[in-house]
């Protein structure tokens, strides 16, 4: 499998103002072209041998793939939690126009 150009950055927050300012930082920097933040989303998962529950705030980054590495480092050294869901999926197919705005937002050579 050949790896995508593209990829949609998986970003779970501990709240609106922390995704919000993760993605401020990645787009300053020009890693990502757009950022979606889902405000309110109901996560349950094992952490420390402990099933949790609670509310967190999802972020969606738009992004090369080849600059994951660069978001996942701005992400890390600014997240509350000590270990983050952070996850590149990536984008097998979107209208091209759309990849060339997502190319040329980032500087990225589509």
């Amino acid at each position: 499998m050949e790896q995508a150009d593209f990829a949609l950055v998986y970003v779970v927050c501990s709240n609106l103002e922390e995704a919000r300012t993760l993605a401020r930082k990645v787009l300053e920097r020009r890693l990502a072209a757009c950022a979606n933040i889902v405000p309110t989303i109901h996560s349950l998962y094992w952490w420390e041998g402990k099933l949790e529950e609670g509310q967190e705030t999802l972020l969606l980054l738009k992004a090369p793939y080849d600059y994951y590495e660069e978001v996942e480092k701005i992400i890390k050294a600014h997240h509350s939690y000590q270990v983050p869901a952070i996850l590149a999926i990536p984008i097998a197919k979107g209208l091209p126009d759309y990849l060339r705005w997502l190319a040329a937002e980032t500087e990225f050579d589509y």
